[in-house]
């Protein structure tokens, strides 16, 4: 979840009214978020950094107010104070407009063919005649890293540039280039640079670092340029230093490109909406001509509201609640959702504004439901179906295993799941194609290739690690492991085996053996014909001629036996040992 951080005195201010910390965390679990810390700029600095790095930091209070991942309009302190305000009754839901410039007079954008093959969607709108004040500006500057991180997925989808208008000439351009033949001064800095240049310059950057790859390997790289040859951005990576917006600024030209035309649209809606509360005219956007490579042409922000219908019975059988559907259509109008009753009462008719993307479905306004109507107000009922839960019998049967495993004087370890190929394959002396072992598509390093097919390197790995621990070792787990299997619908199967291993100074078989007589007994299996037997067997990791196989309700269940020094050297270890394993799911 998105954490946001404002002032609580500017946040008071807005809204209007002040709160003990107790009343605001109320509030804001009353309107679905969490106030996760109460906290200032000198005390992060100084849990981060040092008491020293903190002096001179401002000990103004902060909130940091946890949201809902899906609720961008939540993202800045304008968007938060108008959810508050409205979920409080206290002013009327905006509604957003999209003002036509005369013919002629609009900003254009054009999108070359060029630019199409390496993030081919742009969308852009103007914010006309906007005050900015210090903290206006701040909060503008940081709700576009906040969309850069989430539904932007850090800018890999849509990156957003925004500039003074008042400094730059229409129609403008985005068309892409040879590195080598871009060349602008970037924000904030005093020369300029060719894009090959930016790139070696952001390598060592904090910040741009992380979006360097999103083009460097590119042929040509993404430019706007105005009708005079100036530079607005390089996206997805810098805007140029000319169309800086400043606390001076009046009129901002704002575009968004990327690779999913939706969510541009969707960001360029948001941030909009969320600052055009501070134009001339409140809540009023000025329209922008896009024209696609393919000579299309669309007009944004569309700022497109929508109705949707839903009937007042599904409400509150979902909710558990009786509510009359005016009492729901008004606690939907609290969620920024403006409701009214149709027809005979039997439909709820919503209207979806565009700061509301995150509602697709009847049941996403049915939870705003809830929320209004607030959660800890729901009366809690017996279900009307009759259940019993009960535990899994395997999970109940390992679990008692565990338990006398344990009492036996084995220690239980949990290793990973997942393992490299050469644990399962070279160090236990087989081939990788004889494991039916399940991998990877793209590992993240190479401990982690392929999920486990055997117990036995896990609890090998773990005595390596604790090789300086008093002998003997006597180490234990049961788990599962994972191998291909053609018959399911996901082409593999888990099964649940128990592995144990003694390391000392001398084999141990007959400790091993001791283990494997009590783990039957436990599991009321006989030691005869009809119950379990052991007889000779082989395996790759078990030392020739000292390795048995377990044989239980006519099948066989696992080995067990004294390790191959080979085994035990790959493993970095230096002393015998003596394995057990075998699956416990037929005793189910």
């Amino acid at each position: 979840m998105p954490t946001v951080s404002v002032q609580r005195d500017a946040l008071f201010e807005a809204l209007g009214s002040t709160y003990t910390d107790e009343e605001f965390d109320e509030l804001c679990f009353e309107f679905g978020l969490e106030l996760d810390e109460i906290t200032s700029e000198k005390t992060i600095i100084s849990k981060e950094r040092g008491d020293g790095k903190a002096e001179g930091a401002s000990d103004t209070v902060l909130y940091k107010i946890d949201v809902p991942a899906n609720r961008y309009d939540l993202l800045c302190l304008e968007g938060l104070v108008r959810g508050l305000q409205v979920f409080k009754e206290r002013i009327n839901i905006p509604r957003y407009r999209k003002i036509m410039p005369p013919k002629g007079e609009g900003q254009r954008l054009i999108i070359t063919e060029e630019a199409a093959k390496i993030r081919p969607h742009a969308v852009a709108a103007v914010l006309r005649n906007i005050t900015f004040t210090k903290e206006r500006y701040e909060s503008f500057i940081d709700l576009q890293e906040k969309l850069h991180q989430n539904i932007c997925r850090k800018r890999a989808l849509v990156a957003i540039g925004t500039h003074d208008l008042d400094t730059i000439t229409g129609p403008f351009t985005y068309t892409a280039k040879a590195p080598s033949e871009i060349k602008f001064k970037p924000l904030n800095q005093s020369q300029e640079y060719t894009a090959s240049q930016l790139m070696d310059l952001y390598r060592t950057d904090s910040h741009l670092r992380h979006y360097l790859h999103l083009i460097e390997n590119k042929p040509l790289y993404p430019i706007i340029y105005d009708s005079n040859g100036v530079v607005l951005s390089m996206p997805p990576i810098i805007n140029g230093d000319h169309t800086k917006i400043s606390l001076n600024t009046r009129n901002v030209f704002i575009e968004c490109t990327g690779t999913d035309i939706t969510k541009a649209k969707i960001v360029l809606d948001i941030l909009v909406t969320m600052f055009s509360g501070y134009c001339e005219k409140p809540y009023s956007v000025e329209a922008a001509e896009v024209t696609n490579s393919n000579g299309k042409t669309h007009i944004y922000p569309e700022l497109a509201y929508r109705k949707e219908k839903v009937k007042p019975e599904y409400i509150n059988k979902k909710i558990g609640i009786s509510e009359t559907p005016s009492n729901l259509a008004k606690l939907l109008t609290r969620m920024c959702l403006k409701s009214h009753v149709t027809g005979n009462g039997n439909h709820i008719e919503v209207e979806v504004p565009p700061t509301r993307p995150d509602v697709i479905h009847a049941c996403d306004i049915m939870e705003d439901a809830a929320i209004a109507y607030g959660y800890n107000n729901i009366q809690m009922t017996i279900p009307k179906m009759y259940t019993i839960a009960n535990q899994l019998p395997l999970n109940k049967l390992t679990e008692l295993l565990r338990t006398d495993l344990a009492a036996a004087g084995f220690t239980e370890v949990l290793t990973f799941a997942l393992c490299s190929q050469e644990d399962i394959a070279d160090k236990l002396g087989t081939d990788i194609s004889a494991t039916k072992a399940v991998k990877i598509a793209n590992p993240k390093t190479a401990e982690f290739q392929v999920a486990r097919t055997s117990l036995l390197p896990g609890l090998l790995k773990t005595i390596a690690a604790n090789r300086k621990m008093p002998l003997p070792l006597k180490l234990f787990e049961i788990s599962d492991i994972v191998l291909k299997d053609d018959s399911t619908d996901v082409g593999a199967r888990n099964y649940r085996h128990l592995c144990a291993i003694y390391y000392n100074k001398n084999p141990g078989f007959e400790i091993i053996h001791g283990l494997l007589d009590r783990v039957m007994q436990l599991l009321d299996v006989p030691n005869e014909e009809n119950g379990y037997v052991i007889k000779a067997g082989e395996g790759s990791a078990f030392f020739p001629g000292r390795c048995a196989e377990v044989i239980a309700k006519g099948q066989s269940i696992g080995k067990f036996g004294v390790l191959h020094p080979d085994v035990i050297t790959k493993f970095e270890l230096t002393m015998p040992c003596s394995a057990l394993e075998i699956t416990i799911e037929p005793f189910v």
